[in-house]
């Protein structure tokens, strides 16, 4: 059984001092906190990504891009936050997927997996590479691999597949 404080509901089995331990810790971290209206625009994420990013090398089948670690990407710990991995490997997936697949082929992210080996420390460059693993008629899967710029150690890996789709004819 489960009791309800204001719009949250606690389970009976957890006490106190761990509600409140949980509670204070959603709250550093800025758990509904409300956003002012330069951080509530269509793809404020993207521009923000966009700024950090720089292409370094496009050959077909792979994409070579640097990253900077800034604070407004960065987590609570002090790294760079998950959420920017993810914005950051979807974007060079689809460059990557680009360089194979025709522009009249649409893409659609249909899975996308990230391994979170380390951390990227804030104000860190970090080395993001991207190549195809296979593409084929229907699907294209691209690898993508974010290492440390000074260190050349691996921090996160991931893999998107994304489906063609055909473009409309009208």
């Amino acid at each position: 059984m489960a009791v309800s404080s204001g719009s949250t509901i606690i389970s009976e089995d957890m006490t106190e001092e761990n509600v409140q331990k949980v509670v204070g810790f959603l709250k550093k971290v800025g758990v509904s906190a409300s956003l002012t209206g330069q951080f509530t625009s269509k793809d404020f994420y993207s521009s923000i990504i966009r700024d950090l990013l720089s292409a370094h090398r496009v050959e077909r089948g792979r994409v070579t891009c640097f990253f900077s670690v800034k604070p407004l990407v960065s987590n609570f710990y002090g790294s760079m936050h998950g959420g920017a991995v993810g914005a950051i490997a979807e974007r060079m997936s689809i460059a990557c997927a680009r360089t194979m697949v025709a522009e009249d082929k649409e893409l659609f992210l249909g899975e996308m997996s990230i391994s979170y080996l380390s951390t990227a420390p804030e104000n860190a460059e970090v080395i993001v590479d991207g190549s195809v693993v296979r593409s084929g008629r229907n699907l294209t899967v691209v690898a993508t691999e974010f290492r440390v710029k000074k260190s050349g150690k691996l921090v996160y890996t991931t893999r998107a597949t994304f489906y063609h789709m055909p473009s409309a004819k009208l």
